[in-house]
């Protein structure tokens, strides 16, 4: 799966465990209706924003993460968490200019 859009917000680096670190961002896409959906980065991965602005078009390779929870008191819970796991900047739309020549003597009339 995949996310397409602009980074809208970027986040630092969060080493939760010795064992775990995590980085948030959120993506806006640019669909009819935008979306902000927010991603996350994981242990390795987490350098993987460091080339990116926000503002930049990026197509977000993801995984989706779901898990269960008790609480203390019993009560079970789920929990989803998309995953990033491959970055791709993209390219801005190629707009293509038209060039017209004033002096052509190819007019029909």
């Amino acid at each position: 799966m995949n996310v397409k859009g602009r980074l809208h917000l970027k986040g630092e680096t969060q080493q939760i465990s010795q064992k775990f670190a995590k980085r948030d961002f959120v993506v806006e896409t640019e669909d009819k209706y935008p979306q902000l959906v927010s991603l996350q980065l994981t242990q390795d991965k987490c350098p993987l924003l460091d080339d990116y602005e926000v503002g930049d078009a990026v197509d977000v390779d993801i995984n989706i993460r779901g898990r269960e929870w008790t609480s203390p008191k019993g009560e079970v819970k789920y929990f989803n968490t998309l995953e990033a796991w491959r970055f791709n900047r993209e390219q801005p739309e190629k707009m293509e200019s038209v060039h017209l020549d004033n002096d052509s003597q190819d007019i029909p009339f």
